[in-house]
């Protein structure tokens, strides 16, 4: 399978992805679009003339109410929508908590945050999706899917060590599955869905990083100020390709596939503690997310 190539690179900003295009009359949702990438991702798509609908936990006015983690929330949020769908982003996310929490359903937090939540949004709002035709899914996932596959047997840390990172990983993981589910399901009905890796952006997401990790990142100098490495990017530039593809005509019909932060589709590689680039074999396994969409859809019922 050919990877597909567009003519942006990692410093590419979402404004630019977008740039000539005409968005008016699409109607978007971007979860978590009130801040860091989400809030970038959502005012290139309102630049190019998208009706974008921000949800977010702690909506401001014009926003809406949605929690993630409580699926009741979710739900409410579907059942509260009127009219098509053109894309979802389903940005909104929470990384590496300091100790095990659960959601009430009794999922682990991150992996019910960064992945049930989404899927249950999705799947609830899949009617307004294809109502117009050529809807989008865009699912931003992490790098950090190279380092875990999805741990079947103990999602949810009850009988493993929990490890914020791994359970981070894992969430991430899912979140890849979940555009592959997607992609394998309901090309019929016109719904293109992709994962992508946004690279190293400094933004809230970070929140709960304790202040030795922080500065072994690079991220705070030695008297606790606020640092930003060469290698990061802004969040504008990473927001560039979940804009690419949510809305551009760059990618029309591909779906199933993962794109790194230089908006470039990722080639597969096998998964480890070294490996840098790529999207591992374990995050793209169709079996493993046919296995996966059968977990969620029964915890969602």
């Amino acid at each position: 399978m050919t990877l597909i190539t567009t003519p942006f690179n990692a410093r590419t900003t979402a404004s630019e992805v977008l740039a000539g295009i005409d968005l008016t009359g699409r109607r978007i949702i971007v979860t978590g679009g009130a801040s860091g990438i989400g809030l970038e991702t959502t005012r290139a798509l309102r630049a190019a003339g998208a009706e974008v609908t921000v949800a977010t936990r702690r909506p401001a006015p014009g926003e809406r109410a949605l929690d993630l983690s409580d699926l009741a929330s979710v739900r409410a949020f579907a059942a509260g929508w009127t009219g098509p769908v053109d894309a979802i982003v389903a940005n909104a996310g929470i990384m590496a908590l300091p100790a095990r929490q659960v959601a009430a359903n009794g999922w682990e937090l991150q992996l019910a945050t960064n992945f049930l939540g989404h899927f249950a949004l999705i799947t609830g709002l899949r009617d307004h999706l294809r109502r117009n035709g050529g809807a989008r899914v865009v699912v931003v996932s992490s790098g950090a899917q190279l380092r875990e596959p999805f741990h079947f047997d103990d999602p949810h840390f009850e009988r493993r060590p929990y490890d914020p990172w791994a359970a981070y990983a894992q969430s991430k993981t899912a979140g890849v599955l979940l555009a592959v589910g997607l992609a394998r399901r309901w090309t019929g009905d016109g719904i293109a869905a992709n994962a992508f890796e946004p690279g190293y952006v400094r933004t809230n997401l970070q929140r709960h990083l304790d202040q030795d990790t922080l500065r072994a990142a690079g991220l705070l100098d030695d008297e606790g100020g606020p640092l930003t490495p060469g290698h990061f990017t802004t969040p504008e530039q990473g927001a560039a390709t979940a804009v690419l593809l949510a809305a551009s005509p760059l990618v029309d019909g591909v779906t199933g596939r993962f794109f790194s932060h230089d908006n470039q589709e990722a080639e597969v590689v096998r998964g480890g503690p070294d490996v840098m680039t790529g999207v591992a074999s374990w995050s793209v396994d169709p079996d493993a997310a046919d296995r996966l969409w059968d977990h969620a859809s029964r915890s969602v019922e």
